[in-house]
């Protein structure tokens, strides 16, 4: 049964996107900025396994600008440019985001974090790890920080089903995850969530259960995108060996709106579709800009007349 709109939905876009979540929190158009401050991954120098995940090259999602080579700072100042002139962004929230951006000690964690919100146009940062290298220390650092300034834990999920996990050598279950949410809960910061549709095995009516689990977790916001491969990863190797068949985009599109019409509307839509530099992108290979993603899926939910949480029960 349909219901009426929530209020928190964007009038046009009919999902609670995470920048006009923004806008009403802080009242001014926001940007997140990319960061590389040189971590690794527990996944990747053996504390938890080696060769990483196997969709996984951060060169895929890495801007060139944002390398650890380049100081902290001098990162930042060329993002906040790019998102001054290209969207009129007034402030911005500094996002550690490649590999595990906890994986350190608190000291480390503490002179990175307080030089990323040491620049007066910062409001706060957003932190990408993994639901398994997250210790009270960090925790209770963030908790500190977040007294004073926006702090966002993002914590990499990927799927739900504990046998995708192993098979993508992931490292970790979703016991962890669920008990990362659990430990973060109620600390005045908010829990955004990494989700993946299309490993092989996967069909979009299983998928709809992660909504579910999502409605029954404290999180905050959410990023989803399709499962896609790229030069230098395993994943990359199966497709060539017909291994890994990847959605299409009609398949992706459709099970996304499914998604979001199970998914409550308090949880904020960071985002929708997955991108690759075409150099190194090897499948699928859809042909569509980034803001046509987003709006494939916008406009599905448009042809149906329908949105997001429209068929999910309140929390």
């Amino acid at each position: 049964m349909l219901t009426t709109p929530d209020e928190r939905l964007h009038p046009q876009l009919h999902i609670n996107s995470y920048g006009h979540y923004l806008r009403r929190r802080f009242g001014c158009r926001i940007s997140k900025v990319n960061v590389d401050a040189g971590f690794t991954c527990p996944n990747r120098d053996g504390s938890k396994g080696v060769g990483g995940c196997i969709y996984c090259n951060n060169v895929s999602f890495s801007p060139k600008e944002t390398q650890a080579v380049i100081a902290l700072e001098e990162q930042m100042a060329s993002g906040m440019e790019y998102h001054r002139l290209r969207l009129g962004s007034q402030k911005f929230i500094v996002y550690f985001q490649k590999y595990t951006n906890t994986y350190g000690s608190v000291e480390l964690l503490a002179d990175l974090y307080s030089r990323a919100l040491n620049h007066p146009d910062v409001i706060g940062i957003s932190v990408g790890t993994r639901p398994d290298s997250l210790t009270d220390e960090a925790l209770d650092l963030l908790t500190e920080i977040a007294r004073t300034k926006y702090v966002c834990l993002e914590l990499g999920l990927q799927s739900m089903d504990d046998a995708t996990l192993v098979r993508i050598n992931r490292g970790h279950t979703l016991d962890d995850f669920v008990a990362a949410v659990g430990r973060a809960a109620g600390r005045n910061f908010d829990i955004a969530a990494h989700l993946i549709y299309g490993f092989p095995g996967e069909t979009g009516s299983s998928f709809l259960q992660t909504a579910t689990l999502m409605a029954s977790l404290p999180i905050n916001s959410l990023k989803l995108h399709q499962l896609h491969a790229v030069e230098g990863t395993e994943l990359a190797d199966m497709y060539r060996r017909g291994e890994f068949v990847p959605p299409t985009l009609e398949e992706y599109v459709t099970t996304a709106a499914d998604f979001l019409e199970h998914l409550p509307p308090d949880i904020s839509i960071q985002r929708l579709y997955g991108s690759a530099p075409l150099d190194i992108c090897v499948a699928p290979r859809w042909g569509l800009k980034n803001n046509q993603m987003w709006y494939a899926v916008i406009n599905e939910l448009t042809r149906r007349g329908s949105w997001q949480g429209c068929r999910c029960e309140a929390r």
